[in-house]
């Protein structure tokens, strides 16, 4: 099947027009063939950049103030359906979609990755584990009942985001549950996160599919908060990380860098046995008299209402 690593930047912080704008991508993918598509991470409206830039403060009257409020202006209410625009695409296409946004949720917002049928139907929701370094001054902290693998048109959909990747226990967690095509999307731009891709494609003898925001300073809108500090990060504002792979490590497409466009390649889940027959680390690969991971799949809550 054929497959599409999203390199294209949001209308930043406008979630309306991010909306429309993910909706036209979904399209455009679906019209070369595309059985999956695959946003990078918080797509929707836009990574929070400004937490590697701006300093932060108690005070209300601050850039980091002024933008964090955009952003929640603009950030997603899963609750009400507000990405029903991207829901009925992925129908009206007949394509699986996996995209990033910022949930917001009671007065927190999260790092959230969905998984969307080919019906249109929300499949999973997925908040990151552990928000990286400055970006704990945003999103709050997801818990082990989202960490899941689901069946999809497409086969066994799992995703970790960003960092997440880069966890040994949350990547086994995955491959425990038969994780066919696994998807990272992400905000990391290093060449080396492409090498990421491809262990874990032979680590899990699963297709993997990751993406990383791409997009120019000239997408930062002019009345953005904090511009100007921003402008230090040069032209590419994120200069994007897209790679597919094959089960057992080989590239398939990408990485693709500094270059806006859709990334297409074409995976088959046939491989995956073969991947697996010398190598299959979550069954004869692995040494459970020796090694276990308890994963605690609970809904954590503050309260609870007896």
């Amino acid at each position: 099947m054929k497959v599409t690593a999203v390199h294209e930047p949001p209308v930043y912080y406008d979630l309306e027009g991010s909306l429309e704008r993910g909706a036209e991508i979904i399209g455009r993918a679906a019209s070369k063939g595309s059985s999956l598509v695959v946003f990078p991470e918080a797509w929707l409206p836009g990574y929070v950049d400004f937490v590697w830039a701006v300093t932060p403060s108690n005070s209300d009257d601050t850039d980091f103030s002024a933008i964090y409020a955009r952003l929640w202006n603009n950030a997603v209410d899963l609750s009400a359906d507000t990405i029903a625009p991207i829901r009925e695409a992925a129908n009206e296409h007949g394509v699986v979609v996996v995209i990033g946004v910022q949930e917001k949720a009671g007065g927190t917002l999260y790092n959230t990755g969905v998984i969307i049928d080919a019906d249109g139907t929300i499949r999973h929701i997925h908040r990151k584990l552990m928000p990286t370094n400055a970006e704990r001054q945003v999103w709050g902290f997801g818990d082990g009942s989202t960490l899941k693998v689901v069946e999809t048109a497409v086969g066994r959909v799992g995703m970790l985001l960003c960092w997440e990747n880069y966890m040994p226990m949350a990547r086994m967690a995955m491959y425990a549950q038969n994780v066919e095509i696994y998807c990272a999307p992400t905000a990391d731009p290093r060449e080396s996160w492409h090498n990421s891709m491809q262990h874990i494609a032979k680590e899990g003898g699963c297709a993997v599919v990751g993406v990383c925001s791409c997009m120019r300073f000239d997408d930062v809108p002019e009345d953005m908060p904090g511009r100007s500090l921003l402008a230090a990060w040069g032209e590419w504002f994120m200069p994007g990380n897209a790679s597919i792979v094959a089960p057992g490590g080989r590239l398939i497409a990408g990485p693709s860098r500094e270059k806006i466009g859709l990334v297409h390649g074409e995976i088959d889940l046939s491989e995956i046995s073969e991947a697996r027959r010398t190598f299959d680390v979550a069954g004869h690969y692995a040494r459970p008299d020796v090694f276990t991971l308890k994963v605690n799949t609970s809904h954590n809550v503050p309260v609870q209402f007896d």
